[in-house]
């Protein structure tokens, strides 16, 4: 199942669409009965061995396992779509709520420098994301970029984390949604949720708007990607007129006197920020999932995401700046700080321009997060690691309506229960970790091709990556424990990691040259992303560490009790699981389902 070659059970398949019967969730051979079953469960531990070992190609990404969607998804986007995708993407509630938050408790003024150190961040692996994008343009974004280069199983950890920020992202920018709702209404948002005082704190207001929202967004994402992205434009060309106002008029009102204790919780409190901040970067990571539907990647990629990336920055930190200068931090608004600024200084009625302006920029991060997230998971349902039924493209829309539904059916639930800080820290949990495998990947990929790296050079690599991660965990970790400001652990980890970086760049050549654009200063700059990442790792409260915990451990239930089976049995049926020179070539990093039976690659047989 799922080969290029079509069977009569795939032409089946093909007749029934978007069916619901058993074979669209569980089609493998190991759930044909519970015999089998009982027996697939007996064979874990060399299942889960062959997943971990085993790698895909970017031409079975690209062919192999995009064809199990049955049909294509149209090639109608642009450089300047993507543009409007990433502003659309990024620019919500991150800035018009947790700034506020984050300003009045715990970064002060200073919260301009929060915004730079997690832009900084979000630019390094922009450009990491860049590279797969245009060499590996699938649906599947970051789960594709690992599957090929960090193997099957980290792929499917990294593609629970992609789900749940995802999820988690747009149930916080629906809650935002509904408390700019009622700034826009005259009313406290307590006003427009159920409160439950029977449930705990967290999880005691319920709110149905958001709710709403989120199915209007369902309907639009369902239709059409080149509708949404048009849609998408309209926002938010209003969206940055309104910012613009925003700048000018609150640099009218500025007050330099609110500056002058400019960093109250010093350099902890700044760093602490930016690792919540982070979530406000959360989503240009979607704009990936849609290469397969760009005309040209390779161009079109690296201008939409760069370019939309650099506009998100400049527009925040500005922002900042003007929030800081308008009120005293102590007094800026934890929920609607611009709209309380603008109404502290005078200007009453511009609390509804922003109001109205913050809905707009909310609404496209939820449609943009919408498209992405249906995207991500139909690409890691083509590999049965989730039942294939969620991969499946509509013929008449071109969109992934199952893969759809399901994702926004799982943020409406938690949109309605949950607190926004509790779903802002989980959610830079997930996207920092992320991250950081991406710009791990990325320097595999330049320096371990099979066949043609040594074993020596090999080594070296992973023992220089093993001192990259090491050390920046440990700086991590000092600076999450440490009550005070001693920098002498620093002075011993922070040489370990350039160090390490500086042996890969003089003492392993490069492997692999990108073929059309490639990341500036490699090792330097994905191993800087790494580092920072980590580092921001580091400044998230233990409780969301203990929930990202618990998440991961529903995954590997999960995967060990079906993922594993199901993306074992399709990889046995395409041909990846041949023992002999196939098996040798899959730990040297090569998939087997494109090597033949006589150990010659079908790319080479042509």
């Amino acid at each position: 199942m799922g080969v290029d070659g079509v069977t009569g059970e795939d032409e089946g398949l093909r007749r029934r669409g978007c069916s619901c019967r058993k074979d669209d969730f569980l089609p493998e051979e190991s759930f044909k009965s519970w015999g089998n079953y009982v027996q697939a469960l007996k064979e874990t531990p060399n299942r889960f061995m062959n997943r971990v070992l085993t790698r895909s190609l970017d031409s079975t990404e690209l062919h192999e396992i995009k064809a199990r969607s049955q049909h294509e998804m149209k090639k109608n986007l642009s450089w300047w779509d993507l543009i409007w995708f990433g502003i659309g993407a990024v620019i919500g509630s991150g800035i018009f709520v947790l700034t506020g938050l984050q300003a009045q408790q715990v970064s002060g003024p200073a919260v301009v420098l929060s915004f730079v150190v997690s832009g900084v961040s979000a630019m390094l692996s922009v450009f990491c994301y860049t590279e797969f994008a245009v060499e590996i343009p699938v649906a599947g974004g970051s789960f594709a970029y690992l599957r090929v280069e960090l193997g099957d199983f980290i792929a499917y950890i990294a593609a629970g984390n992609i789900l749940l920020e995802y999820v988690i992202g747009g149930a916080a920018v629906a809650r935002s949604w509904t408390s700019y709702f009622a700034t826009l209404c005259n009313h406290d948002s307590d006003d427009f949720v159920i409160i439950v005082h029977s449930m705990p704190d967290d999880y005691s207001k319920l709110d149905p708007i958001a709710v709403v929202v989120v199915c209007v967004i369902c309907v639009l994402a369902v239709l059409s990607t080149k509708g949404s992205s048009r849609f998408n434009y309209i926002a938010s060309i209003i969206h940055v007129i309104v910012i613009l106002f925003i700048i000018i008029a609150g640099f009218t009102k500025a007050d330099t006197k609110n500056y002058s204790n400019f960093a109250p919780f010093g350099v902890r409190g700044i760093f602490k920020s930016a690792a919540v901040l982070f979530f406000a970067y959360v989503g240009f990571d979607a704009v990936s999932t849609m290469a397969e539907e760009t005309e040209n990647p390779a161009r079109d990629i690296p201008i939409g995401l760069v370019g939309s990336m650099a506009i998100t920055t400049a527009a925040y930190c500005l922002l900042s700046v003007v929030l800081c200068l308008m009120q005293p931090y102590p007094k800026i608004d934890k929920d609607a700080p611009f709209s309380v600024a603008f109404e502290a200084v005078g200007m009453s009625w511009a609390k509804y321009v922003v109001a109205a302006g913050a809905l707009k920029g909310m609404t496209t991060v939820l449609l943009v997060g919408a498209v992405g997230q249906a995207r991500y998971l139909t690409h890691i349902a083509r590999t049965h690691m989730l039942p294939p039924w969620l991969a499946q493209v509509h013929p008449k829309t071109g969109t992934p309506i199952n893969a759809t539904i399901v994702m926004l059916i799982a943020t409406a639930i938690i949109a309605f229960f949950t607190d926004l800080k509790i779903l802002a820290d989980l959610l830079s949990i997930s996207t920092l970790f992320i991250f950081l495998l991406v710009a791990l990947a990325l320097i595999v990929r330049r320096y371990y091709v099979s066949g043609e790296t040594s074993t020596t050079d090999r080594n070296k690599l992973i023992s220089c990556l093993i001192l990259i991660l090491g050390s920046s965990t440990a700086t991590a970790t000092y600076w999450g424990v440490s009550e005070n400001n001693d920098w002498v652990a620093y002075v011993i980890t922070m040489p370990i990691w350039f160090l390490a970086t500086a042996g890969i760049a003089v003492f392993i050549p490069q492997a692999r040259k990108p073929k059309v654009w490639g990341v500036p200063l490699v090792p330097w700059l994905p191993s800087l992303s790494i580092a920072i990442n980590i580092f921001l790792l580091g400044s998230i409260d233990g409780a969301s560490f203990k929930r990202f915990g618990i998440w991961t451990c529903v995954l590997l239930l999960y995967y060990f009790f079906f993922g594993l089976h199901a993306s074992y049995d399709t990889a046995k049926e395409s041909g990846e699981n041949r023992t002999g020179d196939g098996w040798k070539r899959v730990e040297e990093g090569q998939s087997v389902s494109t090597v033949t039976a006589s150990g010659v690659s079908l790319d080479e047989a042509k």
